[in-house]
């Protein structure tokens, strides 16, 4: 009697044993909601445009819950860094393009392709070239959800008294750079005492998105070599590119110096045009009085190319990795790649190919202008060095715009600069 019931209890317990190795660890019953952290680093209009999109995620998807964690932006980089270090990381996280291979490097992020391939992510319907930024050892590390790049900005009735406006509203440019000299020339002299050509700063971020923008029109492919920690200035290219612009500030004289704000003295409408990023595109609309239109820069050299950056959503290593958070993640991330319309209301161009022909796109004043530059935009190589050699950068830069250093002698001192960063 004894030796049946021991018998029984052993038979059960073996049952019960398979019955849980039966069911995987990473399994939750399908009514259980999943709750993820959700680290983000935009704020103003993009932040009210994404936590639109994250409510509606979560009002679409009831058992999976996204709570989103604004940080400042000056403090977001090193908060993700350290956050993950500790452990104590957000489920998903965002990246720029250009910050990207840092963080592979520092072993913050995890790359996508296995979880991908269960969500059934299909990276085609992306823009090939915002995508292929994101891709390191030919592995997938983020989702990108737009590309906002460096652009051309003009006040419609300042260039219509100057007589530079077609008769569909467009700047006449000759796409040359004598063109654009011409142009800006021109409508320099048909300013009043309170308005300029060309608002735009002569030290800092704008005039280095301007610099890379003619560099790689010229046939400049980067200021890293291939191996991705060597310099590699193009110096003749450099050089050009660099003198034509300070000859923009000093010789022709079309963009005065020490400017603070090209941006605020193009939205009080006193100045005929203006470069900067895309998301200046949501302020100015927004201008009571302003009459702008929105294009890519013009064609100056060789080829038509630009600066720009990627805003990407990633996820963060964790100590435990889940994989069906991992998996709800992506089904997040990917549903705002598809909401791209709603994300380019701030001004930036979606990531996602069909979205330009969605008609909820079409029918954003703008856009459309200049969508097609996410095409030509020039990445940065995919190097973990990008954001300190692009301090050194801007930091000789300036001294060619000041007419302090020759820009020979700024560009050799720049590539010995960039070594010391390089480790």
């Amino acid at each position: 009697m004894k030796k049946g019931l021991s018998l029984l209890l052993s038979l059960v317990l073996v049952f019960s044993l398979l019955a849980a190795c039966s069911t995987p660890a990473d399994t939750k019953p399908a009514n259980e909601k999943v709750e993820l952290t959700f680290w983000s680093l935009f704020s103003g209009g993009d932040g009210d445009f994404m936590q639109q999109m994250i409510d509606s995620f979560n009002k679409e998807n009831p058992n999976i819950q996204v709570k989103n964690v604004m940080l400042e932006w000056a403090e977001y980089y090193t908060k993700l860094i350290t956050g993950v270090s500790s452990g104590n990381g957000p489920d998903i996280g965002v990246s720029h393009t250009s910050k990207l291979p840092e963080l592979v490097k520092q072993g913050v992020v995890n790359d996508l392709d296995s979880v991908a391939k269960v969500e059934n992510l299909d990276w085609n319907k992306f823009n090939q070239n915002i995508l292929s930024a994101t891709i390191l050892n030919k592995k997938h590390y983020a989702v990108p959800i737009d590309t906002h790049p460096f652009i051309f900005f003009y006040n419609k009735k300042l260039l219509k008294q100057a007589g530079l406006l077609d008769d569909k509203g467009k700047p006449t440019i000759e796409q040359t750079a004598q063109g654009f000299v011409d142009f800006v020339v021109k409508l320099k002299s048909s300013m009043q005492n309170n308005q300029m050509a060309f608002a735009f700063p002569s030290k800092g971020d704008d005039p280095y998105r301007l610099w890379w923008a003619l560099y790689h029109q010229l046939g400049g492919k980067d200021v890293m070599a291939d191996d991705l920690k060597t310099p590699s200035i193009d110096m003749d290219k450099a050089v050009k590119a660099a003198n034509y612009m300070k000859d923009l500030y000093h010789k022709q004289q079309v963009i005065p110096l020490n400017l603070e704000s090209g941006a605020k003295t193009f939205q009080a409408g006193n100045a005929g045009i203006f470069m900067g990023g895309v998301w200046n595109t949501g302020t100015f609309e927004q201008t009571n009085g302003l009459e702008f239109g929105a294009m890519t820069i013009p064609k100056f050299y060789d080829k038509l190319a630009t600066w720009g950056d990627s805003h990407t959503l990633i996820l963060p290593v964790q100590k435990k990795q889940d994989p069906i958070k991992q998996k709800a993640a992506l089904a997040f991330m990917n549903f705002i790649a598809e909401h791209g319309q709603i994300w380019a209301k701030a001004g930036h161009i979606p990531a996602k190919a069909k979205i330009v022909d969605d008609p909820e796109f079409k029918k954003l004043p703008y856009r459309s202008d200049y969508v097609s530059v996410a095409d030509s935009v020039a990445f940065n190589k995919p190097t973990p060095y990008n954001w300190p050699v692009k301090t050194v950068v801007i930091r000789n830069l300036d001294t060619i715009w000041n007419n302090s250093v020759p820009a020979e002698e700024a560009f050799k001192k720049m590539q010995e600069e960039m070594k010391t960063v390089i480790k």
